[in-house]
């Protein structure tokens, strides 16, 4: 018996089908379903299209818009492209008794190129780039718009830049995908792509503290686009929980009308170089007077990737059953669980090392010696040498030449960046980014204190913010350009006593720390200084 699916408005079949089939075979497809409330919204743009004759659903799964819009203009002619078999065979269950729906098993991406939409609407794959085939499709998206694209462009990107080229006139597309890219260096191309196709009228983005998607650590933001030339700015709007979902549906009935309720930026005023963050929230740091680039102070690269972590990673216990001298062994913090304080001490690392933690990599810098020389042949055994990284590498078991960097920075974070000042001197792995510091008359010895006891301040982690890529249940990340391209301070403005008074709390910090009694109350008195010289009058 043939279920009349396009009324089941609600997630209930898309529930069954989770129920019914792994976690695993839905990560492998990137199935993460669309919540009804959300693609309602979705559904309604496309809808709206008074000309709407043609839907297309790129990444069809289940057709939970599809049945959205059917069950409104039951006689639009619905194409859905889906690559997984399993999820195929049960939707065509519930769509086979409509002649108007044609569900093709083919990737979306390298097929239908010359065909135009009244209305394409998509929850399409959240893959990273190395997860699929991304220079065949890659190649084929700019064969075909003549476009140029970052090589880590993510598939959900490509999705939508095809779909924008399939529109009809007045056509409509909507988009629930990552809101990364907004705030990404690949996303720059992406950007630029949307602001000239002048497509582009809404970007609605979720501000959730919970994930949009089950099972998926991910922001998101719905993409509408209108192929109809009636206005010549973009909206931005946040919504912060479900309920706010309502006030959309008067947004989307008003258009092309601008409202109150959203930010409004004309197309020429689109920076795609800039994070687009600063459209959609407050900058924390126009709160604050004389900022420079972080760039004039130091630089910020990854930590050492050694590509084969197990292999290349020591603790004692290791060294003891391949005999490997401490002269072959590097320092190195190998896992962020290890620092557990903002200061790190040659006593921490001694500390490690008498538990058995992996602190060292094998380095190889002299293969005369026999015990090494096993190892290494025993990498070449275990195929050590052909993975990514280090069969890239000449010799393979080398590892990436660099000092120790004086302070680290993690890579994610739920409370702001954390710095840790690397008193001991050793490297470390991509579990920290490195921080390096500039060397001229601003910076002896003493000011690396100065510097350091700035970004542990909240002055320093709001105006990061600024920077920050986020992922979904309060998850934030920076890597390395992040925090490089990033405001801080004018610390050379600072007079002596100032500086002296900031130094001075500091070692107060600093020994309270070392004595495990954080003494925060001083880093709030160091706070309140750089607040006090650079807040700006309200």
């Amino acid at each position: 018996m043939k279920i009349a699916t396009p009324h089941i408005v609600n997630n209930s079949i898309e529930s069954e089908y989770s129920k019914l089939t792994s976690l695993d075979h839905r990560k492998k497809y990137a199935q993460f379903f669309t919540p009804h409330p959300i693609a309602t919204i979705m559904a309604r743009w496309i809808l709206d299209n008074k000309n709407l004759n043609s839907v297309l659903e790129p990444a069809f799964g289940l057709g939970i818009f599809s049945r959205i819009i059917l069950s409104e203009k039951p006689d639009v002619i619905i194409k859905g492209f889906e690559i997984d078999q399993k999820i195929l065979d049960q939707a065509r269950t519930y769509f086979d008794d409509y002649e108007n729906v044609d569900l093709i098993q083919q990737d979306y991406m390298l097929n239908d190129w010359k065909n135009k939409y009244d209305g394409i609407i998509c929850n399409p794959p959240y893959f990273k780039f190395h997860d699929y085939d991304n220079i065949n499709i890659l190649n084929v998206v700019e064969s075909n718009l003549n476009v140029r694209l970052n090589g880590f462009t993510n598939l959900y990107t490509l999705f939508l830049i095809k779909s924008i080229h399939q529109l009809c006139p007045n056509g409509r597309a909507a988009y629930i995908i990552p809101s990364e890219f907004l705030n990404s260096d690949y996303g720059k191309l992406v950007k630029t792509f949307l602001i000239k196709s002048k497509v582009l009228r809404h970007i609605i983005i979720f501000d959730f503290e919970q994930n949009v998607f089950d099972d998926a650590l991910t922001t998101a933001s719905i993409i509408l686009c209108a192929n109809d030339h009636l206005v010549n700015n973009v909206r931005f709007t946040n919504v912060h929980n479900i309920d706010e979902l309502n006030n959309l549906e008067s947004l989307i009935d008003t258009y092309p009308l601008l409202s109150d309720q959203t930010t409004s930026i004309n197309f020429n005023d689109l920076d795609p170089n800039i994070k687009w963050r600063a459209y959609y929230q407050n900058q924390n740091s126009l709160k604050y007077s004389h900022l420079v680039p972080f760039s004039n102070y130091g630089k910020v690269v990854r930590g050492i990737a050694t590509g084969a972590n197990e292999y290349f990673t020591f603790n004692l216990s290791k060294a003891s059953e391949f005999s490997i001298p401490k002269k072959y062994l590097l320092p190195c913090i190998c896992k962020a669980v290890d620092i557990k304080k903002p200061i790190f001490t040659v006593a921490d690392f001694n500390q490690l090392e008498a538990n058995d933690r992996p602190v060292y990599l094998i380095n190889a810098t002299d293969i005369e010696n026999q015990n090494v020389q096993s190892y290494i042949q025993k990498g070449v055994q275990d195929q050590i040498d052909q993975k990514y990284l280090t069969a890239s590498r000449t010799p393979w078991y080398s590892l990436e030449k660099r000092p120790p960097a004086p302070i680290w920075v993690s890579v994610f974070n739920r409370n702001g960046l954390r710095f840790i000042r690397n008193e001991a001197n050793i490297s470390n792995l991509t579990t920290f980014h490195a921080v390096y510091i500039k060397h001229f008359d601003l910076f002896s010895n003493i000011e690396i204190d100065l510097f350091y006891a700035y970004l542990i301040t909240d002055v320093a982690k709001q105006i990061f913010e600024d920077n920050r890529r986020e992922y979904g249940n309060g998850l934030q990340k920076f890597e390395p350009n992040d925090i490089n391209k990033a405001n801080i301070l004018n610390l050379e403005l600072l007079d002596n006593k100032t500086v002296n008074g900031i130094l001075d709390l500091y070692r107060i910090y600093r020994q309270s720390v070392i004595d495990d009694k954080p003494d925060v109350s001083t880093l709030d008195k160091i706070n309140d200084i750089f607040k006090d010289f650079y807040l700006r009058p309200l």
